[in-house]
């Protein structure tokens, strides 16, 4: 079973700098502990020196990101804030039917609406919600690997 970690990494800021990455250690930590078959990809961790990317190597990057994200079986996607590059990310898995699970508190947008299975007010939501054996339930269910 194939998950991919998207989420909020440049988002809207102006200066060459990412948002807070710390809420992917605690969803990584609980996936290996209640899904240890899991091949989990985050792409902030294979790419972060991604900010000194330049020309066709930011485009490769994103291009396989998404590529990813549509290949992906779970979508887990973080967004404190809106973030373009995980729209897409989220649309594209939603289109190949990955189960999009989304951690906002922004419940009332379009693209959230439309493209999640599932939202979580926050990070600590959705770790429960692997702790206490929902997301395996709901796995089970979807008959995925």
């Amino acid at each position: 079973m194939k998950i991919f970690l998207a989420g909020i990494m440049q988002g809207s800021k102006i200066q060459e700098a990412v948002h807070a990455q710390d809420w992917r250690e605690p969803i990584r930590v609980s996936l290996e502990e209640h899904l240890s078959e899991a091949e989990i990809y985050c792409h902030y961790t294979a790419h972060p020196n991604s900010l000194a990317y330049t020309g066709e190597r930011i485009r490769a990057t994103f291009e396989d990101g998404v590529t990813r994200a549509r290949n992906a079986d779970i979508l887990i996607a973080y967004l404190p804030s809106a973030s373009m590059g995980t729209a897409i990310e989220m649309y594209e898995a939603w289109q190949s039917g990955a189960l999009v699970l989304t951690i906002s508190p922004m419940a009332a947008n379009w693209v959230i609406r439309l493209y999640s299975h599932e939202i979580f007010a926050d990070v600590d939501n959705f770790v429960a919600y692997i702790a206490d054996g929902r997301l395996q339930k709901v796995l089970k269910d979807r008959r995925l690997p």
